[in-house]
């Protein structure tokens, strides 16, 4: 968290974040998903995220993609991908 809040003061546009949860107890992982959620509302802030809990990533995201051996597989609105039958069996344990 310490990194986002460094990375903040500078005022991005653009916040680019590469496995904010982990290792992380699943307390502080809800609260990390929150406050990145919050950011992008209250700031505007574009969030790009490359992360493996891809649920949660998809909980808060717009929009996803779904890399498989470096290539996009799949790409649509995060909604759209939380609720495809194929992604879920594949990546979300579903």
């Amino acid at each position: 968290m310490l990194a986002i809040a460094r990375a903040l003061m500078t005022e991005p546009r653009l916040l680019c974040l590469d496995e904010p949860s982990m290792g992380l107890s699943p307390i502080l992982v809800q609260q990390v998903f929150e406050i990145i959620q919050k950011i992008n509302e209250e700031r505007g802030t574009t969030i790009f995220m490359v992360e493996q809990n891809a649920s949660m990533a998809l909980g808060v995201a717009h929009r996803g993609y779904v890399l498989q051996n470096g290539r996009i597989v799949a790409a649509d609105e995060a909604c759209n991908l939380l609720a495809d039958e194929a992604i879920k069996q594949a990546y979300l344990g579903g």
